[in-house]
């Protein structure tokens, strides 16, 4: 059962640095600071996409649009965070118990 947990800590902990890398990507092309016509770092944008973006897609729905600002990845971070800390502080000491 400590397994599990661990593997579920970890897959959370990918998931937000996905989120950090994809944001931080979408900045430098936003600014021209890297340049989408590189193959690499074209595939590593559409790969970081690929991912994020299914997850940032359904809070984007319910957030109004704040004049070009999306603060839709800030609260995927939150949820992430508050159900990293659900696992480790709730849900692992009751599965351990037993």
């Amino acid at each position: 059962m400590n397994a599990i947990i661990y593997l579920i800590v970890a897959i959370l902990d990918i998931t937000w640095w996905f989120i950090i890398i994809g944001v931080v990507m979408s900045w430098l092309v936003a600014f021209n600071v890297i340049n989408l016509q590189n193959q690499f770092v074209y595939s590593v944008y559409s790969t970081l996409n690929g991912i994020v973006e299914p997850m940032l897609k359904p809070i984007r729905r319910f957030i109004p649009n704040m004049g070009g600002i999306d603060i839709s990845p800030i609260v995927l971070l939150l949820a992430i965070s508050f159900l990293r800390i659900f696992v480790v502080s709730d849900l692992a000491p009751r599965l351990l118990a037993n």
